[in-house]
């Protein structure tokens, strides 16, 4: 058997196995699944009022259900402040969605829990940020105190370990919905995109681009950078390496701007989307793709990085914060391994794949500029 047939079993049984995931059973319309902490949840049927601990969430219900909004009864209120853009398209396409509860941004914090009982939910999504810290035992604190409410609680996520997570979550909140089989095409297109990197990776074996890869680049200090999991695991899914996981024992951290100028990185990366019109990279919805390469080049021009050996050979780059909570990520590695290895930047070009989540899943499609470049 051929390199490339084993990659390919491999992957048709990864596929396999993703899609059997939530152990869905279904007895007399009851739904009975495992979520991706080995937890049962069981709903005496499809929910009809759901509960967001993580507004983002939102986008990956929106791959799966048609209409998303009508779902919803009460909602954190990340997205409407973290992305006030994107907040605005869904609200233009489901007007009902701003008369929808916003219950705080963190739960134990500002997120109320009686507000979230009062709408009578009968499910409520979390995510791993929602439920962090878990201990050595798996427990969680925010978790045990969700659950005490008496609601079924579901975590599903894309974003702390992507890889791992991505295809079960899609696959758990299908059943949850009763989506399983727009679950099965969304999980069969993500697989599909994904063996096709795997065997460029496997029969090219590109030696591994270290990344600086800055964090919100313009709204916060040079250099805020993430050493482990998020936007790192797509970096390594493509054979990158972040600078900051060299020094970093946090997944977040600071890297000082001596050890950035000192510790020059193949390729420069910084999310952008996050600071629209307030010194960061504007990216996202409705954002003009001049208006997105400009932006790039005056936040290194301000934040002094111009000088760096990635920056003035042209390697710098920005992609939407974003894609770190959606399988939409898919778009952002593509991006990146054509950045990291520009000799995959044929084969790799992430406007399809875009082009595709929006008029085969999306709800609500993705129209702006998600990712940028220096001009020549």
């Amino acid at each position: 058997m051929t390199g490339a047939s084993r990659l390919g079993r491999r992957a048709a049984l990864g596929i396999g196995m993703s899609l059997a995931m939530p152990g869905l059973l279904r007895a007399q319309g009851s739904i009975a699944v495992t979520d991706l902490l080995g937890r049962q949840v069981r709903l005496p049927r499809t929910p009809r009022r759901i509960v967001l601990g993580q507004g983002r969430l939102l986008s990956l219900m929106g791959l799966l259900h048609p209409d998303p909004v009508s779902l919803l009864v009460g909602w954190a209120s990340d997205l409407v402040e973290v992305f006030p853009d994107e907040y605005a398209v869904w609200t233009r396409h489901s007007p009902g969605l701003a008369g929808i509860p916003q219950l705080g941004r963190k739960i134990l914090a500002d997120f109320s829990l009686e507000a979230a009982v009062a709408q009578q939910p009968d499910l409520i999504l979390l995510n791993r940020l929602n439920i962090a810290p878990v201990d050595a035992r798996g427990r969680s604190e925010v978790l045990a105190k969700v659950e005490s409410l008496g609601v079924p609680v579901a975590v599903i996520d894309c974003m702390a370990d992507p890889m791992r997570d991505t295809l079960p979550s899609i696959a758990i909140l299908g059943a949850l919905l009763g989506r399983e089989e727009r679950a099965r095409e969304l999980s069969a297109f993500y697989a599909a995109q994904m063996q096709s990197l795997d065997t460029w990776l496997t029969a090219s074996r590109p030696p591994v681009a270290s990344v600086l890869l800055h964090n919100h680049g313009g709204g916060r200090e040079c250099c805020f950078s993430i050493a482990q999991g998020s936007f790192t695991a797509l970096i390594e899914k493509v054979r990158g390496r972040s600078i900051a996981a060299d020094l970093l024992r946090t997944p977040l951290g600071q890297l000082h701007f001596e050890y950035v100028l000192t510790h020059p990185a193949d390729v420069y990366v910084t999310t952008g989307g996050v600071y629209n019109g307030r010194g960061g990279v504007s990216l996202g919805a409705g954002i003009a793709p001049e208006v997105a390469s400009n932006t790039l080049a005056s936040m290194l021009a301000a934040q002094r990085l111009e000088g760096l050996p990635s920056v003035a050979a042209g390697r710098a780059f920005g992609i939407w914060h974003g894609f770190n909570e959606t399988p939409q990520h898919l778009v952002a590695l593509q991006a990146l391994a054509g950045w990291l290895h520009p000799e995959a930047k044929e084969r790799f070009d992430p406007r399809p794949t875009m082009d595709a989540f929006n008029t085969r899943f999306a709800a609500v499609p993705y129209e702006g500029t998600y990712w940028t470049g220096l001009r020549p």
